[in-house]
């Protein structure tokens, strides 16, 4: 019996290992992509430099320090922070609504963080920075779909979805009535901004997004029995103990927090919480204690890989959401056509 759980508990760790030196490996081979190439070893020399302090920092080249520790790590750091916190929270949103076909957006977060981003551009006097006020609607959207959706102590699922329908539906109206409103200028950026993008990553945003990163899935990794319960049913969760609704609210709000601080940071990146679950739960199987580790690597590779081609396929960088939009969807259909019981667990 001990060797049987030992070698369950191998199994169990060997996959997510395998994943984080691949994740390890593609950062540093991201890194060196670009239009300016580095030699890998001096990727390497570099990031040490900064790190341990050896090599000595002033034996490597100026330009090499403002290329890959001010510019190339800070945004290969912000995309992996970013791929954590879609992955997890699109685990957390479809085990917590048993629907394979959610995503972190389905309360409204992205609508509300695009009418937040699109007031502080169109009026950058009377509002804080872009980014606090997408993280603010964001998180207002979210809290204004449960609100709706609340009746007395429950808060039905299908009722919390179309309410979150509702929500981003009037708020995205609210970003057209901003486009229609924007000058030339303050549109341009808000259409880039909708599209998602690393252009202006730095080490602030990368502590910050990387702190929520941590944490949430910190919590939601110890939580992933209870999402296991959840997935059954709420009868089978108040037999085993456990509050569906308070339950399902802190898990709510936790993915929430994440989803609004990667969007405030980066923009909309679409498909990243819908289709990464998906691929991860083919991988380990439904058990949610194993599903979002994987998730959490397997959307940080993802994001680090779609923004090098996003930065290095043409000389004009291209938004992100739109190289993920162009993988994600012909993935995720493939899926379904070829493995669907699978990812509706039948």
């Amino acid at each position: 019996m001990n060797c049987e759980n030992t070698g369950k508990l191998r199994k169990a760790l060997l996959g997510p290992g395998i994943l984080t030196l691949a994740l390890a490996a593609t950062g540093l081979c991201c890194i060196q992509a670009g239009t300016c190439q580095v030699p890998f070893s001096m990727v390497v020399k570099t990031i040490l430099s900064h790190l341990v302090h050896w090599p000595d920092p002033a034996t490597i080249p100026a330009l090499n320090h403002t290329i890959i520790w001010d510019i190339r790590l800070p945004r290969t750091l912000l995309a992996m922070a970013a791929g954590v916190c879609l992955s997890v929270s699109g685990v957390m949103f479809q085990g917590c609504f048993r629907n394979p076909l959610v995503e972190p957006y389905v309360l409204g977060a992205s609508s509300g963080a695009a009418f937040g981003a699109a007031l502080g551009i169109v009026f950058p006097a009377f509002f804080l920075s872009v980014q606090i006020m997408a993280f603010m609607f964001s998180a207002l959207a979210v809290t204004m779909a449960y609100t709706l959706a609340r009746t007395g102590p429950d808060t039905p699922v299908v009722t919390l979805v179309l309410s979150g329908i509702i929500t981003g539906s009037v708020f995205a109206a609210l970003v057209g009535l901003l486009k229609y409103l924007a000058q030339d200028t303050a549109l341009r950026e808000i259409v880039f901004w909708l599209m998602g993008g690393f252009y202006y990553a730095g080490w602030q945003e990368v502590r910050i997004l990387f702190a929520v990163a941590a944490l949430g899935l910190g919590i939601i990794q110890i939580s992933g029995w209870k999402l296991n319960v959840l997935s059954m049913g709420e009868e089978e969760a108040k037999s085993l103990g456990i509050n569906p609704g308070t339950t399902q609210f802190i898990l709510i709000s936790l993915a929430t927090l994440m989803t609004a601080a990667a969007v405030s940071a980066t923009g909309i990146i679409a498909w990243v919480g819908l289709m990464i679950p998906h691929a991860a739960r083919l991988m380990t199987g439904p058990d949610h204690r194993r599903v979002v580790p994987v998730s959490a690597v397997l959307g940080a590779i993802y994001l680090i890989v779609c923004d090098t081609l996003a930065r290095t396929l043409t000389t004009a960088e291209i938004p992100i959401g739109i190289i993920t939009s162009l993988v994600g969807a012909p993935y995720l259909f493939y899926l379904v056509r070829t493995r669907g019981s699978q990812i509706v667990g039948r």
